[in-house]
């Protein structure tokens, strides 16, 4: 079937709803919501009962690269930096020489398996080198897996900040098979380039962004979501132009306004929450409608002995090597090793071979979704009975950070504070005074009216801030914030 504008919106939404509701019904089967998505867009597409046909890379690779804005962003709100602090240095390490090390070895074994050039290897390598973001998010979320010692910061902040490695060694080795005179060494200029500017650039916009987001006056509460949005894919297409990782800049970003104090920070974060999911679906059906189901068949021996080599060799040999100079127990180490999950991003990565026209594109295409898929099937699937035999799950359920911020918390102390008008907080905005998380301004009394403030509201000298909180602890958290108002 032949999309019209006449039928698109129709066949769009179905599709749609198919997948959430297949997603709702996924949980009490332990498939991975994922999975779903994918096969619900290769049975509506061109050989499956929808018959819609689809094979335009172009459009599919426009997809991915705005859902995979709207999806690491989203991850990088949901960051909480006290989380990652104590993780940092070893996310990195898995994030750079994790990812680089999978590469090389992942592309080692398929040049030695198949009649691949060394550089065609290297690249199908460097396309699935990275775990995804939007499956790892998905499966831990979904899953609501308590891990022990920081071990679920470690394993977000990898997934969310090693697309950029991946991105950046696909880039170069893809150069590489399309320019075979080139040295191998001219990759390093490209990477340095790439991932420098990429991490300039996300601070510097980051703080760019807070900024404009505090200090820009909408009428609308609902508009400060769609500014977001604005700053999300200026960051993203202003890094790009100036040669650095886009991605990586936009992870940054996120991670930064994330951990401050934002106007409508929950509408902001709820927003994207919402956003994200829709841009998995959407991503994870069109690339479902990209493939063809006859064109795996034929490659899904060469695709399994890859896929299991990923799962049981690279990714342990990345994982045990990048981590070899920190303190960390070996189940710990063994876990991170499994959750290994290759997703939309690798799926994404494989149409830049296409769109170049590389000759063995289509079998590396092919051959990336095969692993894609046997990867969320068979670690996406068990990650709760590996946490379980490696014992570094907890029993109870743990609330995020997020979760935490999210939720409206049942307050049950209460407190009044004047401010007099030599005040430190006179003049100055509520997303401005650092004010605890924990607690609420719900009520500020100004000439005997009471106002609803929000982040924006600008405290005025002798108002009264109705305060509620918690607990009493949370009351003293507010007089430290508020000690240089009230002094």
């Amino acid at each position: 079937m032949n999309l019209t504008i006449e039928n698109i919106l129709l066949v769009g939404s179905l599709l749609l709803f198919a997948s959430i509701i297949a997603g709702k019904t996924s949980y009490k089967f332990g498939v991975p919501t994922l999975i779903l998505f994918l096969s619900i867009g290769m049975l509506a597409g061109s050989e499956g009962v929808g018959g819609i046909m689809f094979d335009d890379p172009k459009i599919a690779q426009f997809i991915g690269i705005v859902s995979l804005n709207f999806i690491l962003f989203s991850g990088g709100l949901d960051t909480n930096w006290n989380s990652i602090k104590p993780v940092l240095k070893e996310g990195i390490a898995l994030s750079t020489l994790g990812v680089f090390l999978t590469a090389i070895s992942i592309g080692s074994f398929v040049y030695f398996i198949t009649d691949f050039t060394i550089y065609e290897s290297m690249l199908l390598g460097s396309i699935v080198s990275s775990t995804d973001a939007a499956a790892v998010f998905s499966v831990l979320r979904s899953k609501n897996l308590a891990l022990k010692t920081n071990l679920r910061p470690t394993l977000e902040l990898e997934s969310g900040s090693n697309d950029p490695m991946a991105y950046v060694l696909t880039l170069a080795f893809l150069m590489l098979v399309i320019n075979q005179d080139q040295s191998i060494y001219s990759i390093i200029p490209l990477f340095l380039q790439q991932m420098t500017i990429g991490c300039l650039a996300g601070f510097l916009f980051g703080k760019l962004s807070k900024l404009i987001i505090n200090k820009i006056k909408l009428d609308f509460e609902g508009l400060y979501p769609v500014l977001t949005i604005a700053l999300m894919f200026i960051t993203f297409s202003a890094t790009d132009f100036i040669g650095g990782n886009g991605f990586l800049a936009i992870y940054i970003c996120a991670v930064f306004l994330g951990n401050q104090d934002l106007i409508h920070k929950k509408t902001i974060i709820k927003m994207y929450d919402g956003l994200a999911w829709l841009m998995q679906i959407v991503l994870f059906l069109t690339l479902g409608l990209l493939v063809f189901p006859s064109q795996i068949i034929p490659i899904a021996g060469v695709g399994l002995l890859i896929s299991l080599f990923l799962i049981i060799i690279a990714r342990p040999v990345g994982v045990f090597i990048s981590l070899i100079f920190f303190k960390m127990k070996l189940r710990r180490r063994f876990y991170i090793s499994w959750v290994g999950l290759r997703g939309a991003v690798p799926i994404v990565f494989a149409t830049y071979p296409l769109i170049a026209g590389v000759e063995k594109a289509n079998m590396i295409f092919n051959i990336v979704f095969f692993i894609s898929v046997t990867s969320i099937l068979i670690q996406g699937t068990t990650l709760s009975v590996f946490a379980k035999w490696l014992n570094v799950g907890l029993p109870e359920k743990i609330q995020t950070e997020r979760d935490k911020f999210l939720s409206d918390f049942p307050k049950t102390a209460m407190k009044e504070l004047e401010i007099t008008s030599n005040c430190y907080a006179v003049n100055k905005k509520i997303v401005d005074l650092g004010f605890p998380k924990n607690a609420i301004i719900a009520l500020i009394k100004r000439n005997n009216k009471y106002l609803t403030p929000n982040g924006s509201t600008v405290i005025e000298p002798h108002d009264v801030l109705v305060i509620l909180s918690e607990n009493q602890e949370g009351l003293e958290l507010v007089n430290n914030c508020l000690n240089k108002a009230i002094a």
